[in-house]
């Protein structure tokens, strides 16, 4: 058996656009019998360093989180109109499946194999304690995949 391209095989997040995040993470809270989360914001542009298809964005977007399962959280993301993969998919496929996510380890390695493997890069940002990517393995995979960093 192959190790995993990743180091894991671990999905640790699953990310949803919305367009309202408020009334969302309501209809989840409600729905998984849960508080409803505090919604977070991305960082700005000057520490997160977003780059959405290697151009660098002021893009940000709300955030909230829920637990479900062991190390699984459910994302809800609700961008702003600055160009970013959030805001791209939102408006041409609407609210919805965007995303699952893996905590990795060597983000610069992982990422020069996806993109051999065929996977475009589409998005790269900086947050508290980390980095993320988010290539497009809709060809292999048929999804959005992100790869986590945590320092």
């Amino acid at each position: 058996m192959e190790k995993p391209i990743l180091g894991t095989n671990v999905i640790t997040q699953i990310g949803i656009l919305v367009h309202d995040i408020e009334k969302t993470s309501a209809e989840y809270a409600k729905f998984l019998g849960v508080e409803v989360p505090q919604w977070s914001e991305t960082d700005a542009e000057e520490t997160a360093q977003t780059k959405y298809l290697g151009q660098p964005s002021s893009a940000r977007a709300k955030l909230a989180f829920f637990d479900v399962g062991p190390n699984l959280s459910l994302e809800l993301i609700q961008p702003d109109h600055a160009p970013s993969t959030w805001r791209h998919d939102l408006d041409k496929n609407g609210e919805g499946f965007h995303h699952i996510a893996f905590v990795i380890r060597g983000m610069k390695e992982k990422i020069a194999v996806l993109q051999a493997g065929g996977m475009k890069l589409l998005q790269t940002g900086e947050y508290e304690g980390g980095r993320y990517a988010y290539l497009d393995a809709t060809k292999s995979l048929k999804l959005v995949m992100e790869l986590l960093e945590n320092d």
